[in-house]
């Protein structure tokens, strides 16, 4: 495993949400993943663990690797990848996204 894939992993066990975006939580430099911090919020997620892969082109490569998903945002809950803005909205409408995230359902 390589020295970004072992970094990667250690920050997706690190805490329960994990967000791995563009951007940060109050400034998120595109819209899928301004859509998954408003999900998150939706799901009373105030402060989830996130990671700007802006800051690190490792990180930003290496993710789509460790997940073998192409695109960015990407969340992880209790270490097991969810996917990207789409696939949350979806779990979010249909109350899946809630149950894992052990939120109250709308």
């Amino acid at each position: 495993m390589s020295d970004s894939q072992q970094r990667i992993d250690q920050i997706v066990k690190s805490s329960d949400v994990v967000l791995f975006m563009k951007g940060t939580a109050q400034f998120p430099m595109c819209g899928f993943s301004g859509k998954a911090i408003q999900l998150l919020k939706a799901c009373g997620v105030t402060k989830p663990a996130t990671v700007n892969v802006l800051e690190d082109d490792g990180i930003r490569q290496g993710i789509k690797e460790y997940s073998n998903w192409p695109t960015i945002p990407q969340l992880y809950v209790k270490g097991e990848f969810v996917g990207g803005s789409d696939i949350m909205m979806e779990m979010y409408e249909n109350g899946e996204l809630q149950q894992i995230l052990g939120a109250p359902s709308a």
